[in-house]
């Protein structure tokens, strides 16, 4: 049996906990033994080099040195690392090591909860197939990113909130890998309640499970 870790914590506003049960319940369908814990304590386990699939949603944390070198080895050597929105790509601010293994960080959301637009550009991708581009409302993340990346979904600046910014296009979703390890990234899902737009909950589970092989 496949086995993932859910890590949750951090910010409540991006409602952790009931994002890891969530995802937990997503997992246990396709037939994972979900661990969920809430300290980063659960990254320096060494028995998570045994994962499948290791998922943070801890946004605006702190990650001891023991904990990120774990987890990291532990992605490089195969385990799968998936997250979304704030609990995943803005997880420990002062971890650069962290950062290059997820491939990106949050910056900004320009205008705060804002209509926006999310264009898929892989549509023959697994994990975006029969998924046509869509019309979302949360925060728009401006990110740091890496080029290595390969971006699956984008979304375009208008410029309404920060003018020098009109028409950058941001990478949404990516995958990338780390040593042997499968990462992926959704920069959707500032509350729980996005998980009932059926677009936002596809991509996120076929990127856990692409993650997880």
């Amino acid at each position: 049996m496949r086995e993932a870790l859910v890590v949750w914590g951090g910010w409540n506003g991006h409602e952790p906990e009931k994002g890891a049960h969530i995802v937990a319940d997503m997992l246990e369908k396709h037939g994972f033994k979900v661990y969920i814990e809430n300290t980063t304590e659960a990254f320096a386990d060494p028995s998570i080099a045994d994962m499948s699939l290791i998922v943070p949603i801890v946004t605006m944390s702190k990650i001891e040195k023991e904990e990120v070198e774990n987890l990291t080895a532990a992605v490089r050597g195969g385990v799968g690392l998936a997250g979304y929105h704030g609990g995943m790509g803005d997880a420990f601010r002062d971890s650069v090591d962290y950062q290059f293994m997820c491939g990106g960080q949050w910056v900004a959301h320009p205008g705060g909860i804002v209509d926006y637009r999310v264009d898929v550009i892989k549509p023959n991708d697994p994990i975006m197939a029969g998924i046509a581009s869509f019309p979302y409302r949360s925060e728009q993340y401006y990110m740091h990113f890496d080029p290595s990346v390969e971006v699956l979904a984008t979304t375009r600046f208008s410029g309404a909130h920060a003018a020098w910014i009109d028409g950058v296009v941001m990478p949404v979703v990516w995958k990338r890998h780390h040593g042997a390890g499968r990462v992926f990234y959704s920069s959707l899902g500032h509350v729980t309640a996005e998980f009932e737009v059926p677009e936002m909950r596809t991509i996120l589970e076929r990127g856990l499970l692409w993650a997880a092989r």
